[in-house]
């Protein structure tokens, strides 16, 4: 470990670029976070960033038919979902990229993969090596955190290097 001006600093970030991972979805909490993360953390230093979109597979599930009975989804229907799923992260990942070429020198890296957004986040994290995690609060009550779960704050405990959670401004959160 180095001290440099009053700071902790890793012996290897000094040689090689900052490794960020940024989670990003459709929201805007995300790319609010995504913005904030390259005015504030990035901006100045030659960096990597990681944008980590995690689709959720497509489950099979009952339909009610009118007779009451029910049906379950075809094949041919859980295909078309889970390539509406696929455009769908295109177009995140596409959009969050964009907000990344005012940047020139972020290297900008994208993972796009299948499962629990808590999962993909942490797994992406650790297998890039990540100095921080970068993601949006979407702001949920009490009640909202309870049923959904919260993203950030799995993250916040379970993965291994800082998370940086980044609220909209003007959120009571």
């Amino acid at each position: 470990m180095e001290v440099a001006g009053g700071g902790v600093v890793s012996a290897s970030s000094s040689s090689s670029p900052r490794r960020v991972v940024v989670a990003v979805d459709e929201s805007e909490e995300s790319m609010h976070a995504l913005s904030w993360c390259l005015s504030n953390v990035v901006s100045a230093a030659k960096a990597a960033v990681v944008l980590v979109h995690a689709r959720s597979p497509p489950r099979p599930f009952y339909y009610p038919a009118v007779d009451g009975a029910g049906c379950l989804l075809t094949q041919q229907v859980m295909d078309s979902m889970d390539q509406y799923m696929a455009s769908a992260a295109d177009t995140v990942v596409t959009k969050a990229k964009s907000l990344c070429t005012a940047f020139p020198n972020v290297r900008v890296e994208t993972c796009v993969e299948k499962g629990d957004p808590r999962d993909v986040i942490c797994g992406a994290a650790e297998k890039a090596g990540a100095d921080m995690v970068v993601m949006g609060s979407h702001g949920y009550g009490f009640l909202q955190r309870a049923l959904l779960g919260s993203v950030s704050n799995h993250c916040v405990r379970n993965c291994k290097c800082p998370v940086v959670v980044v609220k909209r401004p003007g959120s009571k959160q």
